[in-house]
């Protein structure tokens, strides 16, 4: 694994990395709108422009990146619309000057429209097929999305860090332990729910729609998870709109692959954990000078006001009954 910083991923080291794998641009790079790697599309001397992604320092392992890359091919394998990266003189995970980065096709898109129930069963199917795929095997060198990974080990590493106001350190403590008690009882009562391989960052960021329907990027968070994790964050708007928000994408979904009812049970706690993950990704990464351009307010009493703030909500929102389809 590779530990130099971005900082010193220059555009020459961009262009000399494509190069170094027999792929010659044109000089035209432009950086693409992502923080936890650094990505860039690049114009080529022959052909259309190619994505190129180099992978942040000693985030994954070599072995985690390509068992990513092997989950996408089988995807691929079903015809189903994912943007693998491309096998380059035989392999999908290159290395230059210290940087380990991959090439892809560039996939154009807009987001899709939510309003549209035909849209959100489209979208349903497509995840039910990545599912079913996910379930024929396992990760070995992925984490699983779970309490003590996405809520325990990132409140501790906030608390322990220095990065929540003096002031609020104490009123932070206790309400994310109770969000977490109360992510607990939520897992305690979905039971024991079966775990795959899964997209677990399907937000809309990462949905392209096109002429011909979805297709799905970035699969860089994947990991073991329940189902509902990639179902739940297309869901917006009040009770009523994501219970039909819901409906549709389970009517699209089960076309495909069978989902557990008590799975509805770990929506709001998820969404916890979500919240509480983020904050600390955000911590993790504050070194990094892109993030502190992109976060100005990180640090501020007015930001971890609000994320209580937040949290105090979502323990109310898990003592409510779950979402119900329609």
């Amino acid at each position: 694994m590779n530990n130099r910083p971005f900082i010193s991923l220059t555009p020459e080291i961009v262009l000399d990395a494509l190069d170094s794998i027999g792929l010659c641009s044109d000089g035209r790079l432009l950086a693409l709108n992502s923080y936890e790697n650094r990505v860039y599309q690049v114009g080529m001397d022959d052909g259309p422009p190619l994505v190129a992604k180099f992978y942040r320092p000693e985030r994954w392992t070599n072995e985690a990146i390509l068992e990513e890359h092997a989950f996408v091919d089988s995807l691929v394998v079903q015809e189903i619309p994912v943007v693998p990266a491309l096998k380059i003189s035989g392999r999908t995970l290159h290395l230059f000057d210290g940087f380990r980065f991959s090439v892809f096709a560039n996939q154009g898109g807009r987001a899709p429209e939510l309003d549209d129930s035909s849209t959100l069963e489209w979208l349903g199917r497509f995840i039910g097929r990545i599912h079913a795929v996910g379930a024929q095997a396992s990760y070995f060198h992925r984490p699983t999305l779970n309490i003590e990974s996405f809520g325990v080990e990132p409140s501790k590493y906030l608390l322990a860090h220095d990065f929540i106001p003096t002031e609020l350190v104490d009123v932070y403590r206790g309400v994310v332990k109770q969000s977490i008690d109360g992510v607990r009882l939520c897992f305690d009562r979905a039971g024991d729910v079966k775990k795959l391989r899964i997209h677990c960052d399907c937000h809309l960021g990462n949905v392209l729609w096109t002429g011909d329907g979805p297709h799905f990027v970035d699969f860089d968070d994947s990991r073991t998870g329940p189902a509902i994790q990639d179902l739940w964050m297309l869901l917006s708007g009040e009770r009523s709109d994501q219970t039909r928000q819901l409906s549709d994408l389970l009517a699209g979904y089960e076309d495909f692959y069978d989902f557990e009812p008590r799975e509805l049970y770990l929506i709001e706690a998820l969404r916890t954990l979500r919240l509480i993950h983020y904050a600390a990704w955000v911590a993790r990464r504050w070194n990094d000078p892109a993030f502190k351009a992109a976060f100005p307010w990180f640090n501020t009493q007015h930001y971890w006001q609000d994320r209580i703030l937040e949290l105090r909500e979502q323990i109310a929102l898990m003592d409510e009954p779950p979402l119900m389809t329609m």
